[in-house]
């Protein structure tokens, strides 16, 4: 079974992975976004209100909900904690992966249900 980050690499539009140095923003809370991310090495840290909020790396899915919801609007900021190599896959391509991969979506739904479920049991 394909993992998110090896489907997002087959279904991805662009040849080649996207490197961003530690520090670097992938994205900022309330930008419009268009496209998810996989992490294929790295750490990604995640703010809200300038208050970290989870962390999350290799093998890991991001930035799905910008291309689900009808708003397409960042709700967190996004920076690279230490040297990161990303894939990114568009809406387009989003789609197209869910319909021919369907256990792709099961994966993205699994990453977000064990994401919301971290956030909860934090706020306990």
């Amino acid at each position: 079974m394909l993992t998110p980050v090896d489907t997002i690499k087959i279904f991805q539009k662009q040849p080649g992975n996207i490197k961003f140095p530690a520090g670097t923003i992938i994205f900022n809370e309330g930008e419009p976004g268009d496209t998810m991310f996989g992490i294929i090495s790295g750490e990604v840290e995640f703010s809200l209100n300038d208050q970290i909020i989870e962390s999350l790396y290799a093998g890991d899915i991001f930035g799905e909900g910008a291309l689900i919801n009808t708003e397409h609007k960042r709700l967190s900021k996004a920076v690279a904690k230490n040297d990161c190599e990303l894939v990114s896959l568009d809406k387009d391509h989003f789609i197209f992966a869910v319909q021919e991969t369907p256990l792709f979506a099961l994966e993205v739904m699994r990453s977000l249900s064990v994401r919301l479920r971290n956030l909860k049991q934090h706020l306990v």
